[in-house]
């Protein structure tokens, strides 16, 4: 966007590029996102920035009215695979906060001071000002919606000391910690922390996304939970996984409007150690693909005739994430080898996940955790019922992640990952490409040889898709031809990946009618 589309963006206060630049005044010293209430200031006071720690980096504070840092991601980072955009994924992910800007470097292939360079004339600030922003954020988050003290406040965002955080705070918000949680609206009725001194700190939050925000992912979820791992129903979703300082647990409901084109997420989270709250928000973001563009996304789609239609009829569906990426390319493989169905692929994963350890979290029924690549490396005897070639095709994919052979990660190119993948024995393009589209929600992903995909095509093509689907009307003197599968999916990039995952809707609706399930689906969409 240059400029003045950008002026005219906050001219009409538009909710959809909240998250995507930050409007910084001159005449008030502050930075708003784009929505923001305020009286459009003048185009010779405006400096458009890309994120927000340019804006702190060039000395702007954040406006208390609207609130920039409590905006959805950028949902750039996903659409772009470059050195900037996958630097923001890691970051996302706590890389700095991990192994340092040195580390985070070294993931992506570059010296830091190159690094630096690249996200100083990308992005208007260095990896360290981008990790510090990000901290800043979910502190703000956790001083507005928990009771949690200010010393794990601190610690839980990220920063090396109190002062740190008080400094910061203090800079970005204008504001001690102590008044930006006074001017807070949100309740505090719910203890942040068990009863249990030491026990595990446990948070009820609200991840901002937007709208529409179809809760249809869940189903997704649920077909797919692996039990005593994951539990799952249209309403509902937790899990456990592993985190570095021990075992952490989340639940998620489906998604509520709160105000004029916004919506959120609640989630309920539990972590071992404050450490790791903010890797575990950036996975369970990526997981339910928060940061989407769906008012864009579905503008693509509308380009055909066709996928115009389920979209309409079902707008803002979402592209399910990953937690764990090698656990995706685990469930790949499995699902790949069973074949039969998805009931049978994950049938077999809960029998794989025996292997993983026993957990005890306080407040869920679940009590096991999904067994890493070590794990799977190691385990002996078979690993899946059937051939020994099943077998050999996922033991050798966990020795290659635990050597370090094999990357997969939010970090990795699309097509370094795809092609890295096809290297594996018995890992076929369904199962790469299926891979990439999880790990990184890569939003340009077509899978040709699905079947579901397949069959749903078939069905819409055809008009026999949709909630409230008619007879076909009678054939026109003159009917134009269908376009392929493939002509269709080539006029929506880049935005296969939801073309996708309407056609196995589409797909499981048909199944649902001809099981004899006529009721139709709950009402999905928060709009």
């Amino acid at each position: 966007m240059d400029f003045w589309q950008q002026y005219r963006a906050i001219d009409a206060r538009d909710v959809r590029f909240d998250g995507q630049f930050v409007t910084a005044v001159s005449s008030t010293g502050i930075y708003c996102r784009p929505s923001c209430p305020a009286r459009t200031p003048k185009p010779s006071n405006v400096t458009f920035y890309r994120t927000s720690a340019a804006a702190h980096e060039a000395g702007y504070r954040a406006c208390k009215r609207c609130l920039p840092e409590a905006v959805p991601g950028d949902p750039e980072w996903n659409l772009r695979s470059d050195a900037a955009a996958r630097a923001m994924r890691l970051i996302a992910d706590g890389e700095v906060d991990r192994s340092g800007v040195a580390g985070l470097a070294a993931r992506l292939g570059y010296s830091a001071r190159h690094l630096n360079r690249i996200l100083k004339d990308e992005l208007g600030a260095g990896a360290l000002a981008l990790a510090r922003a990000h901290r800043a954020q979910t502190a703000r988050t956790l001083l507005t919606a928990s009771t949690l003290r200010f010393s794990d406040v601190a610690f839980a965002a990220g920063f090396g000391s109190i002062r740190q955080f008080n400094d910061t705070v203090q800079q970005v918000f204008d504001l001690t910690p102590g008044q930006l949680r006074d001017a807070s609206r949100q309740p505090q009725d719910a203890p942040a922390r068990d009863a249990a001194p030491g026990g595990p700190v446990r948070l009820l939050l609200f991840l901002p996304t937007r709208l529409p925000y179809d809760n249809g992912i869940f189903r997704f979820l649920a077909a797919r939970a692996v039990a005593g791992v994951e539990q799952a129903t249209d309403a509902g979703y937790e899990r456990l996984l592993r985190l570095p300082a021990g075992p952490a647990w989340f639940r998620a409901d489906p998604a509520v409007a709160r105000g004029t084109g916004q919506a959120a997420l609640p989630v309920t989270v539990s972590v071992a150690g404050l450490g790791d709250l903010p890797a575990l928000l950036s996975r369970i973001r990526r997981l339910f693909d928060l940061d989407a563009d769906p008012v864009a996304i579905d503008a693509a789609l509308a380009r055909s005739a066709v996928f115009g239609r389920l979209a309409a009829d079902t707008p803002g569906l979402r592209l399910p994430g990953a937690v764990d990426p090698h656990e995706i390319l685990v469930r790949a493989i499995v699902g790949r080898q069973a074949a039969a169905s998805a009931t049978s692929a994950t049938a077999a994963l809960g029998r794989l996940a025996r292997i993983g350890p026993s957990v005890d979290v306080p407040g869920t029924g679940l009590s096991r955790m999904f067994p890493s690549a070590q794990e799977l490396a190691d385990a002996p005897g078979p690993l899946l019922r059937g051939p020994l070639r099943r077998n050999d095709v996922l033991r050798t994919a966990a020795r290659l992640l635990v050597s370090g052979a094999l990357e997969v990660g939010v970090g990795a190119r699309p097509e370094t990952l795809r092609a890295d993948l096809l290297q594996l024995p018995g890992v076929d393009p369904w199962t790469a490409d299926y891979v990439t589209m999880r790990v990184l929600g890569h939003p340009d992903t077509h899978l040709p040889t699905d079947a579901a995909v397949h069959a749903g095509w078939r069905l819409v093509a055809r008009g026999a898709v949709g909630p409230d689907a008619l007879p076909a009307p009678a054939p026109a003197p003159a009917p134009s031809p269908a376009p392929s599968l493939d002509d269709a999916m080539a006029t929506v990039r880049p935005w296969r990946s939801y073309a996708t995952l309407h056609l196995w809707r589409a797909a499981l609706r048909s199944a649902g009618r001809s099981a004899g399930r006529t009721g139709g689906e709950p009402p999905d969409v928060v709009a």
